[in-house]
């Protein structure tokens, strides 16, 4: 029984740890009469040093688009040191004497404020098994993650790894629920010449504007349908998952939709009660979405519509990891991810034109990402962490780059 309750603690504080959530357990019950009510949340202070290039989003997580590619990495500037508290959260959850759920959660990661504003992550109310409104997508799983100091986590973590608004039905370990949808469309526009006035003789000249992967508006007509089977026993955790969503756009003269679907399977054995290994795989055709820190940082295009025609792209992604505990509230955490995007196809499309192939040739087609860390609990509530990052890009060209960073996290929960 007891190697039982600390398989499963080991569980909870990876899954947790993993997005900045451990400890939230200690909430602050509030007097609501009949009503259970209770404040939780956390203050966290994230601190990085880029030794490459800076790298550095907010939260202080490490952005893929942010580095340098190619030539670029010749002359770069390094050490870059950031900091910030956006990463901060609060949340009330009440259920009332019937049994409604009702959650509203927020943190500071919002834009509009260099020191972080506030905006909603999660707003639901869920009764007998049936969720509306705002949490994380119904195609996301914890399970497989390996704990970082990161907010934005690893490429190829399971699934969407983001919340989405939608109405969700629970029994068991199944779950089914129609969510808003997600799209990305891209076109490779051809390049053209246009007149301008050249400012140092004050005479028109003609320029070459090149070829450019741009963006088409997706057009949103059905919700996406999403699955989940998600369990667990004293020796793994596990769990799988699908979506299927409709891509489409019309500009009122031309109009076309293609099918995209996506699924993962995810998984975490513990080798001992104090040693786990974990990870994910993830495909996708044409819901790339959904697929976590494909394209140039979070989500790559689903698509992209030549001659009229949407033409779906496809990516796969995988992480593996694993996690020791030291005791005490203290671990060691490695993990690997990688995404990639297949862009063969639109290769192929545009082989005859080679300005609109070097176009193609330039967005990004593989993410990759390694993360060390160390994790303590010198106090009840209270984590504190440092972690090594090396991160990795490479464009369809065969132009790459990647970034040494470090991390540092204390987080105090309430």
């Amino acid at each position: 029984m007891q190697n039982n309750k600390l398989r499963m603690a080991i569980r909870a504080t990876a899954a947790m740890a993993a997005f900045g959530m451990a400890g939230q357990a200690a909430a602050l019950d509030v007097p609501t009469g009949d009503w259970e009510t209770s404040i939780y949340g956390f203050a966290r202070l994230n601190a990085s040093y880029d030794i490459d290039e800076d790298t550095a989003t907010s939260t202080q997580a490490g952005d893929f688009s942010k580095i340098n590619t190619g030539a670029a990495e010749d002359d770069e500037v390094t050490g870059h040191l950031g900091a910030d508290a956006k990463q901060s959260r609060v949340g009330i959850k009440t259920v009332t004497p019937e049994g409604v759920k009702i959650l509203v959660e927020g943190d500071f990661r919002g834009s509009g404020n260099s020191a972080g504003s506030l905006r909603l992550r999660q707003a639901y109310g869920e009764y007998k098994g049936v969720l509306a409104g705002r949490t994380w997508s119904n195609f996301n799983s914890f399970v497989g993650t390996t704990a970082t100091l990161d907010f934005d986590g690893t490429a190829g973590n399971p699934g969407m790894q983001d919340r989405e608004e939608q109405v969700r039905y629970t029994t068991g370990p199944l779950s089914v629920a129609l969510e808003d949808p997600r799209g990305s469309l891209g076109a490779v526009s051809a390049p053209t010449t246009q007149w301008v006035i050249d400012q140092d003789t004050g005479t028109l000249a003609q320029e070459t504007v090149d070829a450019a992967v741009g963006d088409v508006e997706a057009k949103k007509s059905l919700p996406a349908l999403t699955a989940r089977f998600e369990d667990s026993n004293d020796m793994m955790s596990y769990s799988a998952a699908a979506v299927i969503k409709q891509l489409s756009y019309d500009t009122g003269t031309a109009d076309d939709s293609a099918i995209g679907f996506a699924a993962f399977a995810a998984a975490k054995f513990n080798v001992t009660d104090m040693l786990s290994i974990q990870g994910a795989v993830n495909y996708s055709d044409g819901a790339n979405t959904y697929v976590w820190r494909t394209g140039d940082n979070y989500y790559g295009t689903d698509g992209y519509v030549v001659d009229g025609d949407i033409e779906t792209i496809s990516s796969y992604s995988a992480t593996i990891g694993t996690s020791l505990s030291l005791g005490n509230g203290s671990s060691v955490n490695v993990g690997y991810g990688l995404a990639k995007m297949d862009w063969d196809d639109a290769e192929s499309d545009y082989a005859n034109s080679q300005n609109q192939l070097e176009a193609v040739r330039s967005q990004t087609e593989t993410n990759q990402k390694v993360h060390v860390n160390y994790m303590m609990t010198p106090v009840e509530n209270v984590m504190l962490g440092v972690e090594y990052q090396y991160l990795k890009t490479e464009e369809v060209n065969g132009d790459d780059g990647d970034a040494n960073r470090l991390m540092f996290a204390a987080q105090y929960n309430f």
